[in-house]
């Protein structure tokens, strides 16, 4: 079990800024709104135990310079537990946030909604999802951080509701509390690193690294821009281009080739991963997260709530999906799905790296709805308001990889193929021998200079910063 943090020293960690927010509230009825017998006497010595009058504390804070709004349960006051008053300070602390365009960053420990207050307590639930969302469609991001336990619906609410959830080493998470659990239950599937695996939350972070990880999401989310992202320059070690279908699809094979990280690594000078798809799934063949770019043709952010990130950290904020070059898991595009769309409401643009071979279709994928995955990352590029922008960097097969490429403005390198299908796979179709796969390839014209010449490229991006079409050919 982790150690318990109380609220002040979980604020501490975070910040040396904090200022609590103002307290309006009505008095209760004797015991509570159930005339609950021994409630006030429980409340009485829950304050002299913890020094405050409700399980949560509310304020504005600068965290690692970025403003905003931070919530802290108290676990030592009746189990952190969530009650009318409790509600009355989380949609004060919300709609302060609301009004002055800052983030939310909420401190979660707790056991869930309060007993001594029946369904009222339960009810607060409502009350705390309205907040959210309404903080969410004025576009200002919410971050949680997991303390030990976090459970119930505050876990269903402010934890797992959030757009970034950080947990604590060794936590308790989970929507069952220990002692509502099954008794033959695995208590390991109730811990930060068992909801990490499952794609819930999107780092096990340790409490000295807290307040640097927390402020530089917090300067991720908080820069918006329109400019659309640059390609990355490419980075083999050639600029000339396939001479025939068959050698740009070996070229874009070979295992020397560089990959997603290598290029994430070149383009920027930071950036922090989100993980998992929020479904129980999680694809390390998708990388997805945002970072500052370190390209010199980086235009400024412009201001919000932080208004510090672009400033401090140099580059801007770009939110960025990478396909590995192995086959995309339905994960991996739900994933990206999830990433596009908050990029989408925060006004981030976004770059995706597409290579791929194509989406997984091994039966296990199928179960886990891979056509379903596709059209739902379809949905979120074509819907998006903001700039998406796409480099083809190895292999693009088929609409696996298509699903993450830009209409309009997606670029290629001299490393790179799309077709409608493997050229191995079109033989096997036509009843064609395999020998004919490199003479497949040729017709379906999947070379770089032949998708610019279909308009399905825009151009071909070489080692250096500039891109430019070549001549069809």
């Amino acid at each position: 079990m982790a150690d318990r943090l109380s609220a002040r020293e979980a604020i501490a960690l975070l910040s040396d800024d904090f200022h609590q927010l103002p307290v309006a509230e009505g008095a209760y009825a004797p015991d509570g709104p159930l005339a609950w017998q021994g409630y006030d006497a429980s409340r009485a010595r829950a304050t002299e135990r913890t020094g405050e009058d409700e399980s949560v504390v509310c304020g504005r804070a600068r965290i690692d310079g970025a403003p905003a709004v931070l919530i802290a349960f108290e676990f030592c006051f009746l189990g952190g537990s969530l009650g009318e008053r409790t509600g009355d300070r989380l949609e004060a602390a919300y709609t302060y946030a609301r009004a002055h365009r800052l983030p939310v960053v909420s401190l979660v420990a707790t056991g869930g909604s309060r007993m001594q207050e029946g369904m009222l307590a339960l009810t607060q639930l409502q009350r705390v999802a309205r907040q959210s969302a309404l903080t969410r469609a004025a576009g200002l991001p919410q971050l949680a951080v997991l303390r030990d336990p976090t459970t119930g619906g505050g876990w269903a609410t402010l934890g797992a509701g959030a757009d970034v959830v950080l947990a604590l080493p060794g936590v308790q998470v989970g929507f069952a509390g220990s002692r509502v659990r099954p008794p033959e239950a695995d208590p390991a599937a109730y811990t930060a690193q068992a909801q990490l695996a499952a794609g819930a939350i999107d780092a096990v972070v340790r409490p000295q690294e807290l307040r640097e990880t927390v402020g530089l999401w917090l300067a991720l989310l908080t820069a918006p821009s329109t400019e659309p992202a640059p390609p990355p320059p490419a980075l083999g070690t050639s600029d000339r281009l396939p001479d025939t279908g068959w050698s740009a699809v070996q070229r874009a094979r070979s295992p020397e080739r560089p990959r997603a990280q290598a290029y994430l690594d070149a383009y920027f000078t930071r950036r922090s991963a989100i993980g998992g798809d929020r479904c129980g799934g999680t694809d390390d063949g998708m990388l997805c997260g945002f970072g500052f770019s370190s390209g010199s043709d980086s235009r400024s952010a412009s201001g919000s709530g932080a208004g510090s990130g672009e400033h401090a950290l140099g580059g801007r904020a770009i939110a960025y999906a990478a396909q590995t070059g192995t086959a995309t898991r339905p994960a991996g595009y739900r994933t990206a799905s999830r990433l596009i769309r908050l990029a989408d409401r925060l006004g981030i643009p976004v770059l995706t790296l597409v290579d791929t071979p194509g989406a997984a279709n091994d039966a296990e994928a199928e179960r886990q709805g891979v056509g379903a995955a596709i059209a739902e990352l379809f949905g979120a590029v074509a819907t998006a308001r903001t700039p998406l922008t796409t480099l083809l960097i190895g292999e693009g097969g088929s609409g696996g990889a298509l699903a993450l490429a830009a209409p309009g403005n997606t670029w290629a390198t001299p490393d790179s193929y799309f077709s409608v299908i493997a050229p191995e796979l079109a033989a096997a179709i036509l009843k064609r021998p395999p020998e004919e796969a490199p003479g497949t390839a040729d017709q379906l014209r999947v070379r770089p200079q032949d998708l610019v010449a279909l308009g399905v490229v825009r151009g071909i991006v070489s080692g250096g910063a500039a891109t430019s079409p070549p001549p069809p050919g």
